[in-house]
């Protein structure tokens, strides 16, 4: 086991965040302070200007989840510090759109760099908005992604106790945090390149379709038809025969 796990995760996501801003942003974007948060339905989001120091300093915030570590390529987590790093560039380098609006210059860094935004996490959606998904093609994001993935780098630990909404690999919110409650958005990924080793050990929980709460019965000669719970045994009076469940 590892002993000091702590400074282990962190280091592994340091590490990425140094590689991206190298590779991606010729090292411009400042140091953030980068937090595990288990946010609901959110894979990540960027706070900026979240944290002081005793000194006064202040720091950005990139929060990511770990539930979702475990239920997604590495490229996707991947994909999600770098959709974090883009507001903080615009943030030090832009002009962000207001109350974390997806504005055009949000839109064409992403598309530069590979992660491509869309409204409905596919090709055809609008590249602009509040909520945005993107899905990543080939470009500078993924040639960056498999040169760090070439050095064995790996993330080490993730929540071993996932979320059903995980599991079920429901579209989580990746997105900006200007105030105190993440903008809505969603993050969702199209990618070519194989899932990560965790991914692989961890099968999702199959949904159990929901089991109506009411059923319509019909008498099948006037056509009367009532609502009721599931199993019940009701008849019609005027033509003197059960009632059964229709099929819709």
């Amino acid at each position: 086991m590892q002993s000091n796990p702590t400074p282990q995760a962190y280091a592994e996501l340091q590490t990425a965040f140094d590689h991206f801003n190298g590779a991606l942003f010729a090292g411009t974007l400042p140091a953030a302070l980068i937090t595990l948060q288990r946010k609901h339905k959110t894979a990540g989001y960027f706070s900026p200007r979240r944290f002081i120091s005793a000194s006064g300093a202040e720091v950005h915030e990139i929060a990511l989840n770990p539930a979702y570590f475990a239920v997604q390529p590495l490229e996707a987590t991947l994909g999600t510090l770098v959709h974090e790093m883009v507001h903080l560039w615009q943030f030090e380098h832009g002009q962000p759109g207001r109350r974390g609006y997806h504005n055009r210059q949000w839109a064409t860094r992403m598309i530069e760099l590979g992660l491509h935004p869309s409204t409905t996490g596919a090709p055809g959606g609008r590249t602009t908005g509040e909520s945005m998904s993107d899905y990543i093609v080939e470009g500078p994001f993924l040639t960056a992604c498999r040169a760090l993935l070439a050095t064995s780098f790996v993330v080490t630990w993730y929540d071993r106790l996932l979320p059903a909404a995980a599991l079920h690999l429901e579209a989580p919110v990746v997105d900006l945090e200007p105030e105190s409650t993440a903008v809505p958005g969603v993050e969702w990924f199209t990618l070519t390149a194989p899932p990560s080793p965790v991914r692989a050990a961890v099968e999702p929980i199959p949904v159990q379709p929901r089991r109506p709460s009411r059923v319509k019965y019909q008498c099948q000669t006037c056509q009367v038809q009532v609502w009721g719970k599931p199993g019940l045994n009701v008849a019609c009076l005027t033509c003197n025969q059960p009632l059964s469940a229709a099929q819709d």
